[in-house]
């Protein structure tokens, strides 16, 4: 399935300049530059000529940003019980700043529909968030009126050529939660997953069929049963977040 794009280059730049469609960066962003990855939730970096260690707060694979000599940016944390005194937030690939905190995908996303500016879903409001059904838990449960609808919200960091791909790495979790999606449709129950791509520079989405074909089938037969599947990217820099609106999905396992 490929859907239109509706944003002409115009269009993203006043998309660009409207004040309601950022997201403000609370902390301060600190540059460094990326060592190893000792494993998958921790970083070591060179910080003003000193070695830290920073945790790490998406586990994927991110092989193709996390690479010796990469620019990354740090946020200092509090607590004393914390292993680590920093958090690694963003990475850059020439250019294009990446973010690396899987939690700010569904606060840009609430974010985003607290101001109506997803036009798929500007008659919703958040009703709940951290909603369960059966035995899975899913971000948002929305209210139009009396329907509701379950929203699932997905990070994507992987960008080849254009375009978008998730996973990065095998997700068992991710791919139960889309068969989970596709069932609940099935049963007239309205379903959505928004893939949020945590950068600028992708054209079009696909599941990444390479490296873990389950879930891409998994979701392509939960779409098929009535899943809906969006697709939106954004602009990071060390300030804020900026929305750039939708991108086409490309789900046929044969396309």
């Amino acid at each position: 399935m490929i859907r239109e794009t509706f944003h002409t280059d115009s269009k993203i730049k006043q998309v660009l300049f409207k004040k309601k469609s950022e997201m403000k960066l609370k902390s301060r962003l600190l540059e460094a530059r990326f060592i190893d990855r000792p494993n998958r939730f921790l970083t070591r970096a060179e910080l003003n000529g000193n070695i830290v260690e920073s945790h790490l707060p998406d586990p994927g694979r991110l092989k193709e940003l996390l690479i010796p000599g990469a620019r990354i940016l740090l946020k200092q944390e509090d607590g004393e019980n914390r292993r680590t005194k920093f958090s690694t937030q963003a990475v850059y690939n020439g250019n294009t700043l990446i973010s690396l905190n899987t939690l700010l995908p569904n606060k840009f996303a609430a974010h985003l529909l607290i101001e109506k500016e997803l036009d798929f879903l500007k008659e919703w409001q958040i009703h709940k968030k951290e909603i369960t059904y059966g035995k899975h838990r899913f971000d948002f449960l929305l209210k139009n009126n009396d329907e509701l609808l379950y929203l699932e919200v997905k990070s994507v960091t992987l960008v080849e050529n254009e375009i978008a791909k998730f996973p990065d790495a095998v997700t068992e979790r991710g791919r139960s939660h889309v068969e989970h999606l596709g069932k609940m449709a099935l049963d007239g129950i309205r379903t959505m997953v928004l893939f949020v791509v945590q950068r600028h520079d992708a054209k079009l989405f696909q599941p990444q069929w390479e490296r873990d074909p389950k879930f891409g089938f998994a979701l392509y037969k939960a779409w098929q049963n009535g899943l809906e599947v969006r697709v939106i990217h954004l602009k990071m820099n060390r300030r804020e977040l900026h929305y750039l609106g939708e991108i086409p999905a490309e789900l046929n396992p044969n396309s």
